[in-house]
């Protein structure tokens, strides 16, 4: 059984965790007993205006121990690894003992690792991949940039287009730029890494009610909030359950189906998150779960 106690109270800690794996309320039972300021690395928690729908810590958690980089980022703005990692950096040089904690595992990737200084995609760029088959993106990849093609998550849109985009704007391959990746920011060897190691049928438990303690704590209002102004929400848009909600509040879906299909897709985003922890994360401390 994992002990606190063992931690040391001087090296930073991250904690790494499929959704709904209870990595909020290990970081703040950390902060609270050792002292240090609780660091979000959650790609989703950093927009404002879902602070309920992406179960980013509530009022009461955060006064019990110092938080930072939630929700600063304005849900109408893009935001990526690169920006995470250039803000977390001054809170790692400065201030209490960091307590990084998230699901997103290209964040830490980027912190333990490294991240190559690609130049940011031009909208029109953007535009043209968004009009693409990540299949057709896929094709091309496949013979521009083998080693990216070979390694890629090909069930993933996202990754496969930002690899396309890359490609397309720099005439660089994705993986000649990850090649030149720089020292990493805080390497594995100078923090205590801890990765929550959920079980399958316990955590699809824990997403269904985590959902309905959404909607009962306002999940449905923060909709109501955004839709007058989601035709501009950019990475916010990105949020779990975020446009189901907001095809209810707009008339376009019942709300037992909205429920139904973010518990789909967080429970399929869970099984990624596991997937990619296992294959990247094996220094890890593991912590099993429940």
């Amino acid at each position: 059984m994992f002990d606190i106690d063992s931690l040391s109270s001087d090296l930073p800690i991250l904690i790494v965790g499929p959704t709904a794996s209870g990595k909020t309320a290990l970081a703040i039972e950390i902060a609270t007993r050792h002292g240090g300021r609780i660091v979000n690395a959650d790609a989703l928690q950093v927009y404002d205006g879902w602070r309920v729908l992406t179960a980013r810590p509530s009022p009461e958690e955060e006064a019990a121990a110092p938080h930072a980089l939630f929700g600063h980022v304005p849900f109408d703005a893009d935001y990526s690894t690169g920006h995470w990692l250039r803000d977390v950096r001054p809170l790692l040089a400065d201030g209490p003992r960091p307590i990084v904690v998230g699901g997103t595992g290209l964040y830490f990737a980027a912190l333990t690792e490294g991240l190559a200084e690609i130049p940011p995609t031009p909208p029109e760029v953007r535009a043209e991949a968004d009009a693409m088959d990540p299949a057709e993106m896929l094709a091309i990849l496949d013979t521009e940039d083998t080693a990216i093609a070979a390694r890629i998550d090909r069930q993933n849109p996202m990754r496969i287009q930002r690899a396309w985009e890359v490609l397309r704007a720099t005439g660089r391959p994705l993986s000649a730029w990850q090649a030149d990746t720089p020292a990493p920011t805080l390497p594995l060897s100078a923090c205590q890494p801890l990765l929550l190691d959920a079980d399958r049928d316990w955590l699809a438990e824990r997403i269904a009610r985590r959902f309905d303690l959404m909607l009962e704590g306002g999940a449905l209002d923060e909709a109501r909030a955004l839709a007058p102004h989601w035709s501009r929400a950019k990475g916010a848009t990105k949020a779990i359950g975020g446009p189901d909600l907001i095809a209810v509040v707009q008339g376009r879906m019942a709300l037992d189906a909205a429920r139904e299909a973010a518990i789909i897709a967080t429970r399929q985003y869970a099984k990624r998150q596991r997937t990619w922890f296992r294959a990247r994360m094996k220094a890890w401390q593991p912590i099993p779960l429940p």
